[in-house]
């Protein structure tokens, strides 16, 4: 599960981490205070917005609206902006980098760091680049904050804000069971404040039932997964061979298997089908994705319980 960037800094707050204040909106009217002189910032959960235009900068109410209204609508990707987030801008001195993600050749953690932030990571030399793996038994230890603080060559009362981040980074890695917490720019501001500007969090979807809170937060989708065309093409030609039962076999691999189900849902609804439909689907939120389809046919939990169902069904015995 990838989290906006607006979203992403309510957690760090939770944990500690200091963020800029920002708002969120939808309609250009509906900013009203924005901390100004602000940011302008497309939220997607893709790279690139600043070069495609989607980040921009504003120092009136006037201008924010506008830059919003430009903004929003537009493409970022294969995805299309909803919301913009309008966050104070910051008076920065030293761009850094820092992450924390799993090196599953490893079996750990690793924290990443550079002094080179503010850019893509994979354009840093690697000998710019702080690594090391944090031992998942005992988690962030002194001795790894020291060789940290040695390697980005910090002043002292720097190293120690960048440090404390960091510590505070990995405690929101284990308790938000994350796939990735990245900071970039983690930005040195000028009166000496160490400052989470950009966010990027991902959290294992495997660990979604721990995290229940999550749930139902907006997640982009491409144009494809939100128009039912295709399926609606797709159920036409096979209700063209009058069959006596539709069996369908769905593995939700990127795309989450709810979101499969509630497009099958959909496109079954328009199209009026008045057959009997057995269907077996696999993948992430299956449990909520059989709720859906339990709505419109017979779910099942194998192939050969679907089968079973299907045949059943086409002999009037289900």
């Amino acid at each position: 599960m990838k989290f906006y960037e607006y979203k992403a800094h309510e957690i760090f707050r939770k944990y500690g981490i200091r963020v800029p204040r920002g708002v969120l909106a939808t309609r250009p009217e509906e900013i009203v205070d924005p901390p100004f002189p602000c940011v302008v910032k497309a939220q997607v959960l893709v790279g690139g917005r600043g070069k495609a235009g989607g980040i921009k900068f504003a120092r009136t109410l006037e201008e924010a609206r506008e830059n919003a209204r430009s903004i929003l609508g537009m493409s970022i990707g294969p995805y299309t902006v909803r919301q913009v987030y309008l966050q104070e801008m910051l008076d920065i001195d030293q761009e850094l980098y820092l992450s924390i993600t799993i090196d599953r050749s490893a079996r750990a953690p690793l924290l990443m760091a550079s002094v080179q932030g503010g850019v893509d990571i994979e354009s840093v030399p690697e000998n710019r680049i702080f690594r090391m793996h944090i031992p998942p038994l005992v988690g962030v230890q002194p001795y790894l904050l020291r060789a940290l603080a040695k390697a980005l060559a910090l002043p002292e009362e720097i190293a120690t804000q960048v440090s404390d981040i960091a510590g505070k980074a990995y405690a929101l890695f284990r308790g938000e069971d994350a796939e990735l917490v990245e900071i970039n720019p983690l930005a040195v501001l000028k009166d000496g404040r160490v400052m989470a500007g950009d966010a990027k969090l991902i959290i294992d979807d495997n660990a979604e039932y721990r995290h229940p809170e999550y749930a139902d937060l907006p997640q982009d989708r491409t144009p494809l997964e939100e128009d039912p065309e295709k399926v609606n093409q797709a159920f036409e030609i096979l209700l063209k061979a009058n069959p006596s039962v539709i069996l369908l076999n769905i593995f939700g691999g990127i795309t989450k298997a709810d979101t499969v189900a509630l497009g099958v849902k959909e496109a079954l609804e328009e199209m009026h089908v008045n057959v009997p439909v057995v269907a077996r689907i696999k993948g992430v939120n299956e449990g909520r994705a059989r709720e859906i389809l339990a709505g419109i046919g017979h779910p099942a939990d194998t192939v050969e319980e679907a089968a079973e169902i299907a045949v059943k069904a086409s002999t009037g015995g289900a």
